[in-house]
Parts: structure tokens; sequence; C-alpha cells
């Protein structure tokens, strides 16, 4: 049975891949993060490889602390960018597809409207910069399929989400940036999203499949608009008051706008994308169970 390597599998998205792999029963996965493989090493992945065959490949691992990078460029650099020039070539040594994901702040966030997958990036920050390097490494890959996302959340780990709920508990009100638009994406509709392409990727060569997809749920929003979705439908009495971003200055610049364009994934893969809002509640309602 083929092998499906997923790298990082402790974040968001790999936690969310890792909840699905029974809808999946034609591959075997092999859920690996920092302790059982470190990417950033390419001897430790050749002997991974060595000693586990795997068949494909989909890279969630991340840095992800956006303003945290501005000050550990080294360690962004190794796991966003290294890391993947790493496994492109151990996909173009063994001929392995691959999946990897990227972001939304390869783009300035200059624009008005929607960013296509060719629209020029202009990275403002060390996390958006490192992202992009790493997307230039994966374009080397054997076969390469580039997801970009944003504003991701789910019932795992640390997000906007669960910021929201716990400040939501604790305040009667918040300030929260509204000239800031994009839109949510719930990791599990993404995950989805990723096993369904590597489906529908894994049993053919077609070359001209590779290339660069845009992915985040329907709709758009501002952080205040989100914030104020996440306590109605959570049913908390917290008010949320939308400020502009220069009243709380970050170490790193976000994307004032960065709606992304998902035609091409959609028309490609024939993927179907919710509504921000229905994932929304279907985040909450999962944590809600899990409590």
């Amino acid at each position: 049975m083929p092998k499906i390597l997923v790298t990082g599998a402790n974040g968001q998205l790999g936690n969310e891949i890792r909840m699905i792999v029974s809808n999946y029963l034609n591959f075997d996965f092999i859920f690996t993060d920092i302790d059982e493989l470190d990417i950033t090493k390419f001897s430790d992945i050749q002997n991974f490889y060595s000693d586990n065959k795997f068949d494909y490949i989909i890279n969630c691992a991340a840095y992800t602390n956006v303003d945290k990078a501005e000050n550990d460029t080294i360690n962004a650099q190794n796991i966003n960018a290294n890391a993947v020039k790493n496994l492109a070539e151990i996909s173009c040594q063994y001929q392995l597809p691959l999946i990897h994901i990227s972001t939304d702040y390869v783009f300035d966030g200059e624009s008005n409207i929607q960013y296509t997958e060719d629209a020029e990036t202009h990275p403002q920050s060390v996390y958006g910069i490192t992202k992009l390097k790493g997307e230039e490494f994966a374009k080397n890959a054997y076969r390469y399929f580039i997801i970009r996302t944003s504003w991701l959340y789910s019932s795992f780990g640390q997000n906007f989400v669960k910021t929201m709920l716990r400040l939501g508990k604790e305040e009667d009100e918040i300030n929260v940036v509204y000239d800031q638009i994009g839109s949510p994406t719930y990791a599990a509709d993404l995950a989805v999203t990723v096993l369904e392409i590597a489906l529908k990727t894994f049993n053919t060569s077609e070359k001209n499949l590779s290339g660069v997809y845009h992915f985040s749920n329907e709709g758009s929003c501002s952080w205040s608009e989100f914030a104020s979705e996440i306590m109605t439908v959570s049913k908390l009495n917290c008010k949320v008051n939308p400020v502009l971003s220069e009243s709380y200055p970050t170490i790193a610049k976000r994307p004032k706008y960065s709606l992304l364009d998902k035609s091409k994934i959609k028309e490609t893969f024939g993927i179907k994308i919710p509504f921000w809002k229905d994932s929304l509640k279907n985040c909450l309602l999962k944590m809600n169970e899990n409590i």
C-alpha cells in the first residue's frame, strides 16, 4: 500500500489530517514531527526514506510565529526554506510528489482585488520572505503542489479563535483591528483538500498539474468581524471594538488585504469550499464536544 509521509504532524493541519485518515484507506500514513524526523537535516530524511520507503510527501512543518521570526531569522529560514529544499531534493531523487503549505504573507497586502496564484509576490516580513523562499525550493521537486492559505485555525494548537474564546470569557470588551481583510481557514477543511489532491495526483504523472494553488474558506472579513462572529456563535457577552492597526503596532508587518482567489484549485481538482462562518461553527462545535 502506498505510504504518505506527513511532516509537521503535531501542528494544526497535521493533527486535522490525522483525524481523517480513516477516510483514505488506500494509503498508509507516516506522521512525523521534529522528534521523529528533523527535516532541516538532509541526511536524516535520506535515512528515514531508506527505512520507510514512502511514496508521497505532505509538508505541514512551518515556523509560524510571525513576530518572533523577525529576531529569529536563522530558525525561520531553516524550517520554512532550507527544510523544503531538502524535501524537494528527496522528491527528485526518488520521484515523490510533494504537497507544500504556504501563506498569504508572501503578498504585501497593497492590492484591492483577490490575489491569483501568479500575482506578484512582495513579502513584508521575515516569515513571508522565508515562506516565499520555501516555495521557490518546492518548485524544484519531482512534482509539486504548493497550497497558499490564510488565517489558519482549528481545535488544535494556539490560534486566533482560541485566543478570542479565552478573552471573551475574561473580558467585557476587547479591541480588534478592522483594517486587515482576509479569509479565515478552518484547518479541517484544508486537511480534506490536501488529501483529495494527494488522492487525485498520486497515480498521474501529469507535470502540468504541478503548481501553486490558493485555498481558504469562502467569503471575507476583517479580524474584528471574525472576532465578533466567534463571540456571537459562542454566546459570549464580550463587546468587540473595531480599531485601526496603528493602535496595535506589531513587530512584523501584516498584509492589509490578503484575499486569495481560489478559482484554480476549484476548477483543477473539483474542490468545494465551505463559507467561513459555516466552518467556524463546525470548529466551535467540535471544541465544545471535546470539553
